[in-house]
């Protein structure tokens, strides 16, 4: 039977964990089980209490039992169970005198109250105190017998000496309650309600003693020595169980196992018992710590893993401290230890009141440790450092290396143990413990442990410090593949979202962009390389770049997707995407699309209706053989356009088609601010947070560019109408209150309207836009475009674009379906 254990305990330091007793230690010793009627009269009195009391139970039935022993006055109101009836569990140890000789003996007594059918109102359990004092009582692992139950002195066979028996109680809620109940059925008699009297005396708490003893334990000798014993003095519990309950043995034949000739069954030996078991012990403790550290990747938490496990079962203070350059994540640490290595402190417990160590090692403090030093040299030497106590010349070499606080109250006497994280070959801090001066020093188990728990340490802390390097370069990956900040284009506004399937991944193939082409015109497109992972992110930053690449030679959108397409059936089978490409003119107000297999887009009108545009869905980009399609609608001022993958609607057991028509209802109504909109989206359809797929989502509200900021006119191709288009840009301009662009504009107009006459062909048309900026174009319908060249000094011709590139901030051409247009744009 198992009992509460004092915080003093000193088993741990001998190889031995104080739960040890709890699982698997158990006395033996005889007890005395009496019932009571509710006067306290003897009904019941077994053989136990015959041995312990001196008298047979015919001589003592119904007696009382206060009188009968000549118990103390004091003691005698807990055996009385009449209208002052007992409501709880009393325990003590009193002499009373023996019935035979009338020879005092030291009784330890558990009396409890009951309730129930029959005359029994209480029940008093008693052990010969002295006796296992004297004497010592039994001991037990589990079922197999240790040492000889008493009268033989344990000091002749274990090394335990008792030196002091307290009752005590302990709740079955701690320990097995089967256990309980069935070893108190056995102290009962058989003719009574055992289940019932078990169920009340488990439910006050079963009967047990403290003991103060002298424990010699063994343990096994570093890199196989030979075992010795070690003495220990400790406080603990020790249960007590009824003498002759250890049952014998199993035979291999009662097993079921035949034996093996000529080999006998191996019978380990006290001590050996005892030694295994503490090495299950610490087994048990390494695995357990080990599982909590593999929970986490990242290496502040682990090593904070690490100091809540160690305290204060291990030790009572626990820091780790890392290598700046594992906290700092900038460099890889050195493959050879720093002779002075600098430290962070990044975790610390202890198992004290005094706060003082907040105060005097605060965490995230850089420790620098000096060469040639013994603190230094576990870094170097990759060796424990073990010190028994700590004197004052060692504390004061510590507090000289943590910016010169006085921390002598808080080390002298204590015991320490710094060991080094060690993983992969290379030394990544260490582990700092230490004991306060009422415990014992590490020992040579103690530092195997603690050396076996740095390793497991060490490996998660590596491991977390290249997931989060992995982490970052994924990230790095992903930021430098997608969009910053939405453009700032002249007639549209832009937001967008992107939440990867995976946190722990933070990369996958779907993608969005918004390009402004010439004309003040705006490309959207979205696509979703099919897989996840850093394979996708990479196909999709090359098709990323390809449409980039290619929108600006403003290919109508079917066009674009066929360029696409055979790049990606160029890249590999394992290539496909889907993607929607859309252009959006603000000054016609018209947007053309196409589809390659992906979602249709939303459109929501000013008045808050919305449907799923009908646009022929294609198939995948890298599929190959398949013909897109254009089509074109026209949009009014203030409409929405949204654009997703379908990461955001797709979910599992539901069909596409209704996270679609959701998401169009979802978006109907009066129009909101695109920032509101995309996040009631990402937060409305994701569930509890978490994505099986990644989203990326495009929202854009078009404005279009006012009529009153547009110039177009048509001009037959002849040299006088050099002159004419500058008089109309000049008009143009001061209309537009842009007297200072006068100058640079006519200049700029006249040398592209010379080269359209002289090198083009048809009519000519002069566009000017107000926008973000000041945009010129010219129309005409030759094939060829013009480009820029190097002018020798005696060519005649050659310098009109390289006027127009040294004052224009951009310029560029574009072809249409019935020739080219040249532009240029000025800053406002």
């Amino acid at each position: 039977m198992v009992t509460r254990q004092r915080p003093a305990t000193r088993l741990a330091a001998a190889g031995l964990p104080p739960r040890l007793l709890d699982r698997h230690l158990l006395g033996i010793a005889p007890m005395a089980v009496v019932l009571l009627d509710g006067l306290g009269r003897v009904l019941r009195w077994n053989p136990a209490a015959e041995d312990v009391f001196g008298a047979p139970y015919d001589a003592v039935a119904g007696r009382p039992l206060r009188t009968l022993l000549h118990l103390p006055q004091e003691h005698r109101s807990a055996f009385e169970f009449g209208d002052r009836q007992l409501r709880h569990v009393w325990t003590g140890v009193c002499l009373v005198s023996r019935l035979d000789d009338g020879a005092l003996r030291e009784i330890a007594w558990w009396v409890y109250p009951l309730t129930g059918q029959g005359d029994a109102r209480g029940l008093a359990v008693a052990a010969d105190a002295q006796r296992i004092r004297e004497n010592g009582h039994g001991l037990a692992l589990g079922d197999v017998v240790v040492t000889p139950p008493p009268p033989t002195p344990l000091t002749a066979t274990s090394g335990v000496r008792i030196l002091r028996v307290e009752p005590t109680l302990v709740q079955s809620s701690t320990v097995d309650s089967a256990l309980l109940r069935r070893r108190l059925a056995e102290l009962l008699p058989p003719d009574l309600d055992r289940p019932q009297i078990a169920d009340q005396v488990l439910a006050r708490g079963y009967p047990a003693v403290n003991v103060s003893v002298t424990v010699r334990l063994p343990f096994a000798g570093h890199r196989g020595t030979a075992p010795r014993a070690r003495r220990v003095r400790s406080t603990a519990p020790s249960p007590i169980a009824p003498a002759q309950i250890v049952p014998a043995p199993t035979s291999p034949a009662d097993a079921g196992v035949a034996p093996y000739a000529p080999y006998a069954p191996y019978d380990p030996s006290p001590a050996e018992a005892l030694e295994h078991l503490a090495a299950q012990e610490r087994l048990d403790f390494l695995n357990h710590v080990g599982a909590r550290l593999a929970d986490t990747l990242d290496p502040v938490q682990t090593a904070q893993v690490l100091c809540d496990a160690l305290v204060p079962s291990f030790a009572d203070f626990a820091g780790v401290q890392l290598l700046e350059s594992i906290v700092s994540d900038q460099e890889l640490p050195p493959a050879e230890a720093d002779a002075s290595p600098s430290l962070v402190r990044v975790a610390m417990r202890y198992d004290e009141e005094d706060g003082h160590w907040d105060d005097l090692v605060p965490l995230g403090e850089l420790i620098r440790m000096p060469s040639r030093t013994s603190l230094a040299g576990d870094l170097t030497t990759g060796q424990s450092i073990n010190v028994a106590r700590i004197s004052d010349r060692v504390s004061r070499r510590i507090s000289s290396h943590v910016g010169g606080r006085d921390l002598r109250p808080l080390l002298r006497g204590r015991a320490l143990l710094v060991t080094p994280l060690i993983a992969r070959g290379k030394v990544l801090g260490t582990i700092f413990l230490l004991r306060r001066r009422d415990r014992p020093p590490f020992g040579e188990p103690e530092v195997a442990v603690a050396e076996e728990l740095g390793r497991r340490a060490a490996v998660c802390v590596d491991n977390g410090r290249l997931y989060r390097r992995e982490a970052r370069v994924a990230a790095q990956l992903q930021h430098s593949m997608l969009p910053d900040a939405p453009p700032v284009v002249a007639g549209a506004r832009i937001c967008y979202r992107y939440v990867p399937a995976d946190e722990a991944v933070r990369v996958g193939g779907d993608w969005f962009d918004a390009i402004p082409l010439p004309g003040s015109r705006l490309a959207l497109v979205v696509g979703d390389v099919m897989g996840h992972g850093l394979t996708s992110a990479a196909i999709m930053g090359q098709l990323r770049t390809a449409v980039r690449t290619l929108a600006p030679q403003d290919l109508p959108p079917d066009q674009l997707l066929r360029q696409l397409d055979d790049l990606a059936r160029r890249l590999g089978d394992e290539c496909l995407a889907t993607c929607i490409y859309a252009v959006y003119d603000p000054v016609a107000r018209r947007c053309e699309i196409a589809n390659a297999g992906h979602l249709p887009p939303v459109l929501v009108s000013p008045s808050g209706e919305s449907w799923l545009l009908e646009v022929p869905p294609g198939a995948p980009i890298g599929v190959g053989g398949v013909a897109f399609e254009t089509v074109s609608f026209d949009v009014e001022d203030g409409s929405q356009f949204v654009l997703c993958t379908d990461g955001l609607v797709e979910r599992r057991g539901r069909p596409l088609d209704v996270g679609l028509t959701a998401m169009r209802e979802f978006l109907s109504g009066p129009p909101r601010p695109l920032e509101d909109v995309c996040e009631t989206l990402i937060e409305g359809f994701s569930t509890a947070g978490r994505h099986d797929d990644d989203i990326a989502l495009l929202a854009v509200r078009f404005e279009g560019i006012p009529k009153a900021d547009v110039f177009a006119c048509t001009l037959r191709a002849e040299p006088a109408v050099v002159r004419e288009t500058r008089r109309l840009a000049r008009r143009a301009l001061e209309t537009w209150g842009l007297h200072a662009l006068v100058p640079t504009v006519e200049l700029l107009v006249s040398e592209l309207v010379t080269n359209a006459v002289v090198h083009g062909a048809g009519d000519l048309g002069l566009r000017l836009i107000r926008a973000n900026a000041l945009l010129c174009e010219v129309r005409d319908d030759g094939y060829d475009l013009p480009h820029l060249r190097r002018a020798e000094t005696t060519d005649e011709n050659g310098r009109g674009l390289q006027l127009v590139s040294a004052l224009a901030e951009h310029w560029g051409t574009q072809r249409t379906p019935t020739g080219k247009v040249v532009w240029f744009e000025h800053p406002l």
